[in-house]
C-alpha cells in the first residue's frame, strides 16, 4: 500500500486527536500487573497498539476492542511457562515496557531485543539499572534474563530522564514491598497518564508531573476504567500541516496545559494561535515569517526533555519551515540519525543544509514539487506526507505501515479536512 497526494490545496475544518499513542502502550503493559478487569477509552488503534495486544495475549491476557476506542482486558491468568513471541517484540519498542510488569508479577522475563524506529542508537540501560535497584538481576547475552526474589522500593536516581526506562521504573515500583523514591524521571504528558491510570488501579504515586516520584508500593491493584488523553504529537502534526499548507485549522481536544511547549516552538515559525469554543485556531494562512531572535540573531528550535519542545515534532517542524520566510536552525539533540529524511525533502525542492546528524538550516519559503517518497520511520513518515500535501503536483509515500504505526486512519482523517490524499494499491 502507499499514499497517493494531490498537494497544493489549502485545508479547513476542525481535527479531533486521536489518543496518545505513547501512553497507551505503557498503559497497556501496566494491564498485567492487575488480576481484575481494566476499561481503557480513547484508545488509538494503531498498528503499534494492536502489536502490543498481541503480545498481551501471547502472555494469556483476555478481552480486546468492545467498541470505537474501547478496550476490556484481563490479566487474571498469567502462565509462568509462556514467552513472547519474538517476530512481534521485534516490530516495536514498546515490547521493553512489558519488562517491569512481568518481572513484579511472574518474578521473571525474558526480554529480546526490542523493534520499532532506526532513528539512531536507544539504549536500554537506563530501564537496567532501575529494575536492579529494584532487586532484579539481570544476564545479557543474545536477549535480556531478568529475574527477581521480590521486588523492593529504592531510591533510584536516573541515569538520563528516559521515558520508557521512568515508565518501566514506575510499573516495577507500584507493587514492591516498602518505598521507591524515583529521581530525575521523565514528566511527558504520557508519563503523567500512566501514573494516573495506576493510581486510578490503587497506586499511591506522589509527584505526578514532576522529576521526582515517591511510590508507596501497594500488594496488589485493582480494576478500573481510565480514559487516555489526546496525543499533543498528533496535535503539533496538524499544527505542522497547517503551516506547511498555509492553512487555518481547528484542533479539539487540546490540553492547555500541554500546549506551551508546542507552542512556542511553532510560533518561531511565525504560527499564531487562538482558542476559540474550547477548540485550538492555528492561523498558518498567509506568509508565514520566521521569527528572528533580539537583535536579528537566527532563532533555533531544538528538542530536549518535557517541557522543552518534544524531539518527535522536529521533523514535522523542519518541513514547515521550508514554507515560512527566513532562516531557521533546527537542532535534534536526541537521534543521531532522526535528520537523515531531509534528503527527500531536500530533492523537493527545499533549501536546506544538513549540518551534521543533529543539526540542520532551513531557508524558506520554497516552493516544494510532487515526488515519490520512502518513509523511513513514523515521524519523519508524517513529515513527508505533510510535505506532500504542500507540494505542487502528485506525490506517492510508501511505506507507510511505518505511519500507521503512530497515527489511526491518517488519510481519512485528513481527507476529511480537504487533503487529497488516497491510500491505494500496493508499494510493488
Amino acid at each position: 500500500m502507499h499514499f497517493r497526494i494531490e498537494g497544493g490545496h489549502e485545508l479547513s475544518g476542525v481535527f479531533t486527536p486521536a489518543g496518545n499513542k505513547n501512553a497507551a502502550l505503557p498503559i497497556l503493559a501496566g494491564v498485567l500487573l492487575t488480576r481484575e478487569p481494566v476499561r481503557l477509552e480513547n484508545v488509538p488503534r494503531i498498528r503499534d497498539v494492536e502489536t502490543l495486544l498481541s503480545l498481551l495475549a501471547s502472555m494469556g491476557v483476555e478481552g480486546g476492542w468492545t467498541g470505537p476506542g474501547v478496550l476490556e482486558l484481563s490479566a487474571a491468568d498469567l502462565g509462568p511457562g509462556r514467552s513472547l513471541d519474538p517476530e512481534l517484540a521485534g516490530r516495536i519498542r514498546g515490547s521493553v515496557l512489558l519488562a517491569g510488569p512481568l518481572l513484579a508479577r511472574l518474578g521473571a522475563f525474558q526480554l529480546l531485543q526490542p523493534g520499532g524506529d532506526f532513528i539512531g542508537r536507544r539504549r536500554l540501560d537506563t530501564h537496567m539499572l532501575a529494575l536492579q535497584a529494584l532487586g532484579a538481576s539481570v544476564d545479557i547475552g543474545d536477549r535480556y534474563l531478568l529475574r527477581t526474589p521480590g521486588l523492593m522500593g529504592a531510591s533510584i536516581f536516573l541515569d538520563e530522564p528516559s521515558v520508557t526506562g521512568t515508565e518501566n521504573a514506575v510499573l516495577a515500583a507500584v507493587t514492591a514491598r516498602g518505598t521507591t523514591e524515583l529521581r530525575n524521571a521523565a514528566t511527558e504528558p504520557h508519563v503523567q497518564d500512566l501514573c494516573r491510570f495506576l493510581a486510578t488501579l490503587g497506586a499511591r504515586i506522589e509527584g505526578i508531573g514532576t522529576p521526582r516520584l515517591l511510590i508507596e508500593g501497594v500488594e496488589a491493584l485493582g480494576g478500573g476504567t481510565f480514559r487516555i488523553g489526546s496525543d499533543h504529537i498528533e496535535i503539533g502534526s496538524v499544527i505542522g500541516l497547517a503551516a506547511a499548507t498555509g492553512s487555518t485549522l481547528g484542533i479539539a481536544g487540546v490540553d492547555r496545559i500541554h500546549f506551551d511547549p508546542l507552542r512556542v516552538g511553532f510560533q518561531r515559525l511565525g504560527v499564531e494561535f487562538e482558542w476559540r469554543d474550547a477548540h485550538l485556531i492555528v492561523r498558518g494562512a498567509g506568509e508565514l515569517e520566521i521569527q528572528p531572535d533580539l537583535g536579528g540573531q537566527i532563532p533555533k528550535i531544538d528538542d530536549g526533555p518535557w517541557p522543552a519542545f518534544p524531539a518527535d515534532l522536529i521533523s514535522i517542524a523542519l518541513v514547515a519551515a521550508t514554507q515560512c520566510r527566513g532562516t531557521v536552525l533546527m537542532h535534534e539533540k536526541m537521534f543521531e540519525s532522526r535528520m537523515f529524511f531531509v534528503d527527500k525533502v531536500i530533492a523537493m525542492g527545499a533549501r536546506i543544509v544538513l549540518c551534521d546528524p543533529h543539526r540542520a538550516v532551513v531557508v524558506g519559503p520554497s516552493p516544494l514539487r510532487g515526488a515519490t517518497l520512502e518513509s523511513p520511520d513514523i515521524r519523519a513518515g508524517m513529515a513527508l506526507l505533510i510535505a506532500a500535501l504542500a507540494a505542487r503536483g502528485t506525490s506517492r509515500v510508501h511505506n507507510i505501515g511505518q505511519i500507521e504505526r503512530g497515527y489511526e486512519r491518517i488519510h481519512e482523517r485528513l481527507g476529511a479536512l480537504g487533503a487529497r490524499i488516497a491510500r491505494v494499491g500496493s508499494d510493488g
